[in-house]
């Protein structure tokens, strides 16, 4: 590994300018009186954000964590129409899915999002049979205007040529349909930036202390910042609880009597090296209603997930030795044992869904959004789907809208008047940038590696090009952060310049790939909390 020097921050320039500090966004944060107030970093209170901030409101966003920092980086990171809801019939609900995530993976985000070819194996005595599972293929493709193709059967045979390591003992058939793909830490801080691009005023690692009210209603919320322990103030018109798994936790702040809204389900996955090339998804039925994943992702081989109801602190959701023992058996049902081996393990993680509350397996619980109004006024937003993380962030301006003399209603008409498919920052073809960056990234210095520059292409778009910039400028930002991944250091001094990193997990866990490489080591951990603590 590369030994760094001091390299300070990132001066502005054309392409992008540095972050404001922490101190100065705190105090543009105190003084300012906010339209809304955004508590939560995940992708719904993000998406809100950048559609209010679209509108012309004045908004405000603020976590405890960091952005992504818990069940919206703890995703399947699928883009999907969701096939198994065709199990309930819920037909309308499968077509929404799959125009959002056509417009996200195609006009959105193109260069974060991927199409995914899946293979669903059908065993003899397997929970569906193969006329079945052909015929629920192709009304999936056909609900996505068969922009992915037609969803069709294959033989286990020509399977197995695009998946080496699937298993064939009992196979009678193999079902073929397309979704997309994506790494959903990196999808959210893009929608982070195009908010703060539209003009809201962000802040991770800012905790609400408590509630502000005047005359009973809420009215902003008090602060500390983690990383200084600075305490400060938000006013705002209208506040919107968006803390996902901990929404009924900030809501008893407003209401110490306020009755649960919502139930938690852990989904747990596990992240391995590959043994074999992977062209292809496994998507393996486990019962009527489950489906378990392998999927190629990050160059590695992404397995999960699970969905068992969990009670306790969501701080405290992890890994067990039980969740890991599941998902590998689940896993053999259809993958042969060599790439299964606990050596290959380089990660885990959970998260936590966030569903309706009531009775029930949570396995069969509808991917609901949950909006409440509370006696002080606040608007609380939980649950929803990754993939309709645009539609989340609509319907709860259209909500804001429709409240009765609330402080926000005569603001929302210009929503109207958004376009529908407003792109993220960097929005590019990631194989024109990748071929830029090969061409010409490493001018005038080496040649930037091919597997460097396709990492960048799928992870910024054309911001790629800022990170380019900086290696030229700095040569030991050149160097990759650890010799076994495509990172680089430029992307380090990226994070801590232009994407809110204040923490080394910050930056290995969320900005980069490293941890669930396994790559994140004393050596590369010390690298980068240098690195994080040279800005200006």
């Amino acid at each position: 590994m590369t030994t760094l020097q001091s390299v300070p921050a990132l001066g502005t320039h054309p392409a992008s300018g540095s972050l404001p500090s922490r101190a100065e966004t705190r105090e543009q944060l105190s003084r300012a009186t906010y339209d809304l107030l955004v508590i939560g970093g995940g992708i719904l209170g993000i998406s809100t954000a950048w559609h209010a901030a679209q509108s012309g409101l004045r908004v405000a966003l603020v976590d405890a964590g960091d952005f992504a920092g818990a069940t919206s980086s703890a995703s399947s990171k699928l883009l999907h129409g969701g096939l198994r809801y065709l199990q309930t019939g819920a037909v309308k609900l499968v077509a929404e899915n799959h125009f959002e995530r056509r417009a996200v993976s195609r006009e959105v985000a193109p260069h974060l999002a991927n199409p995914l070819t899946f293979y669903l194996p059908v065993y003899k005595g397997g929970p569906h049979g193969a006329a079945k599972l052909g015929a629920g293929v192709f009304a999936y493709s056909a609900l996505s205007a068969f922009g992915d193709g037609v969803g069709h059967v294959i033989s286990p045979a020509k399977a197995q040529r695009d998946v080496p390591e699937l298993r064939t003992d009992n196979l009678k058939a193999v079902a073929v349909y397309g979704d997309d793909q994506m790494n959903d830490a990196r999808m959210a801080l893009m929608t982070v930036r195009a908010a703060v691009d539209a003009g809201a005023a962000v802040l991770n690692h800012a905790a609400v202390t408590g509630l502000r009210f005047t005359r009973g209603r809420v009215t902003g919320a008090d602060l500390k910042d983690s990383v200084d322990g600075t305490e400060f103030g938000v006013t705002a018109r209208l506040v919107l609880n968006a803390t996902g798994p901990w929404v009924d936790h900030l809501r008893k702040m407003e209401d110490p009597n306020a009755a649960p809204s919502i139930r938690l389900s852990k989904g747990a996955h596990l992240v391995l090296k590959r043994t074999r090339p992977w062209r292809a998804a496994l998507a393996t039925p486990i019962d009527k209603y489950r489906i378990t994943f392998a999927l190629p992702w990050e160059d590695m081989l992404l397995l999960g997930t699970t969905d068992e109801e969990y009670e306790g602190d969501p701080a405290d959701v992890s890994v067990t030795e039980a969740d890991t023992a599941q998902i590998l058996d689940e896993a053999a049902f259809s993958i042969k044992d060599q790439q299964l081996s606990r050596d290959l393990i380089t990660y885990s993680f959970a998260g936590l869904r966030v569903l309706p509350g009531g009775p029930g397996d949570t396995s069969k619980a509808k991917r609901e959004t949950v909006v409440t109004e509370g006696r002080g006024g606040m608007l609380s937003v939980a649950g929803g789907k990754w993939t309709t993380f645009r539609h989340i962030g609509r319907t709860v301006m259209n909500k804001l809208a429709a409240l009765p003399g609330h402080p926000l209603a005569e603001d929302m008409e210009p929503m109207n008047r958004l376009p529908r498919k407003l792109p993220l920052p960097g929005i590019a073809n990631p194989n024109a940038v990748a071929h830029r960056l090969l061409v010409d990234g490493g001018t005038p210095g080496p040649r930037m590696a091919p597997d460097t520059a396709r990492h960048l292409a799928t992870h910024y778009g054309s911001l790629a090009f800022d990170i380019a910039r900086l290696a030229n400028e700095s040569p030991e930002l050149a160097e990759r952060v650890h010799p076994d991944a495509p990172e680089i250091w430029a992307q380090v001094a990226y994070a801590r310049d232009h994407e809110w990193a204040e923490t080394a997990d910050d930056v290995l866990r969320r900005r980069t790939t490293l941890t669930i490489r396994g790559l994140a080591t004393d050596d590369v951990r010390d690298g980068v909390e240098k690195l994080l603590a040279d800005r200006d």
